[in-house]
């Protein structure tokens, strides 16, 4: 199958691995690559990736799992919000198990909440049709792959005067935490795996300071096998020639303007702001928050919910969605933290590095 089956040929991984091995002697030090991206995370457990790379060349996860920096205030909201009377909450699948300060949403689903598991928006907006005597808030988490259906929605909602749709924006974007990532003083970062989905629709033209400002090598990468492996080399041979730029690897679907008609519909509902992400804080301009025009669908100016007091724990999640730990440096990595009974959202999200760890053997070995 075209697109499939050629970047799985085993015999152009073979070559591809010996130019890796090549390129990775020419490099004095340690290269440290960071993936911003969980589905890249996990597609390199999968095909047994970091096992091949050579001894100099290791990979670190960031922040690139939706789920995984939700704050612990927006996972307490929803919480909230599900315990309102007469309110139905829609969610993707991955965020009733992040455990929230007292509970979770499958806790409350469990208790007889009314908390529906969704796999796009427009399910939620036809919940919405369907029980006009109910208040339906979608909790709207994701990068900018997951906006362009949300603003489809609510202008669906509009043009259809759905009074009781309602969503509570959570998106994050990526490149303001790229942005904190390369210049914390924490910083190992030799070069980027840049996320593939984002990219399909803001271009490359918004990673250009990476390479501009803090002079690290950037690769857009797909998502297969020999799109990782050609991704790898492609930051290898920037880092040999000391010539830092942002390519794009994955070009059968990414182009540097993006797509043009999603960012549009993104800019028209949504504007930019503030927002709180999981591990690394408050990040100026890095949320997606509904404009004046549209803030009758918005969650968090129709109804008030009381957040409880938040409580520390061991869980690290923190700092392994920063790349300053892998997953198996959490002291509770596999003990008290498993997929079963998650600590942290890393462990809980099918994207997150520390499930991916669980599943795939939890070493560097992978």
């Amino acid at each position: 199958m075209k697109y499939v089956d050629e970047f799985r040929n085993s015999r152009v991984a073979e070559k591809l691995i010996k130019l890796i091995e090549k390129n990775a002697k020419k490099i004095k030090t340690d290269a440290a690559l960071m993936e911003a991206c969980g589905t890249h995370t996990v597609a390199m457990f999968r095909y047994g990736i970091r096992k091949i790379l050579p001894g100099n060349i290791r990979v670190i996860s960031g922040p690139g799992c939706p789920v995984c920096v939700t704050s612990q205030e927006d996972i307490d909201r929803a919480i909230g919000f599900s315990n309102i009377e007469g309110v139905i909450v829609t969610t993707f699948g991955d965020m009733m198990k992040v455990p929230g300060t007292k509970s979770s949403l499958q806790d409350l689903k469990a208790q007889g909440g009314d908390i529906r598991i969704v796999y796009s928006v427009l399910d939620a907006l036809q919940i919405a049709k369907e029980n006009k005597d109910r208040n339906v808030i979608h909790i709207a988490i994701g990068f900018e792959t997951t906006v362009p259906t949300i603003a489809a929605a609510i202008l669906r909602a509009k043009a259809q005067k759905l009074k009781n749709f309602y969503i509570m924006p959570a998106h994050k974007i990526i490149p303001p935490a790229l942005k904190i990532l390369a210049g914390s003083a924490k910083s190992e970062i030799s070069g980027f795996l840049l996320p593939g989905h984002v990219s399909v629709i803001i271009g490359s033209k918004p990673y250009a300071f990476l390479a501009e400002t803090y002079r690290i090598p950037c690769v857009i990468a797909g998502f297969e096998a020999i799109d990782i492996l050609q991704s790898i080399n492609m930051l290898l041979e920037q880092i040999i020639s000391n010539d830092p730029k942002v390519e794009i690897q994955y070009i059968r679907c990414v182009h540097p303007e993006g797509n043009i008609s999603a960012r549009k519909m993104i800019n028209r509902i949504f504007q930019v702001g503030d927002a709180q992400w999981r591990g690394l804080g408050l990040m100026p301009e890095s949320g997606l928050f509904l404009r004046k025009a549209f803030k009758s669908f918005d969650a968090l100016e129709k109804f008030t919910v009381k957040l409880p007091k938040q409580k520390k724990t061991a869980c690290r999640c923190a700092d392994v969605l920063q790349g300053v730990i892998n997953p198996d440096q959490c002291p509770l990595f596999m003990k008290k933290c498993n997929p079963a009974m998650p600590v942290g959202p890393c462990m809980v999200s099918s994207e997150g590095a520390c499930s991916a760890y669980y599943r795939y053997g939890g070493k560097r070995s992978g």
